[in-house]
């Protein structure tokens, strides 16, 4: 079911969405599934929050910007690199862009 989904989508050479209006939970799921993650609530606050700061300033936040902002909106228990490399082991900033139907951040090789 996951790759009906993603065979409908268009997207870029490294699997970002080239439309983000497509976007939606199931197919952040699917792109997890890809890469053999299950997504859970943890995973979805930080999508939420990548998709909120998107929507607002344009941009995904930088890697100290976000572990700052994760940590002040869910915990200071979450305000970590470690924790969010434990959710997105490809990299927080870029694998939960992707996840996220967000552009690969500017500050990702």
């Amino acid at each position: 079911m996951s790759r009906d989904i993603l065979a409908t989508l268009r997207l870029d050479a490294r699997g970002y969405l080239l439309d983000g209006a497509a976007w939606s939970p199931e197919i952040a799921v699917a792109m997890a599934e890809q890469d053999a993650i299950v997504l859970g609530p943890e995973h979805f606050e930080i999508i939420g929050f990548l998709r909120d700061y998107h929507a607002r300033f344009g941009l995904a936040p930088p890697m100290r910007l976000l572990v700052k902002e994760i940590g002040r909106q869910f915990g200071p228990d979450k305000a970590s690199s470690r924790y969010l490399y434990r959710l997105f082991p490809e990299g927080p900033a870029r694998q939960a862009c992707r996840y996220a139907g967000l552009p690969k951040p500017t500050s990702c090789v």
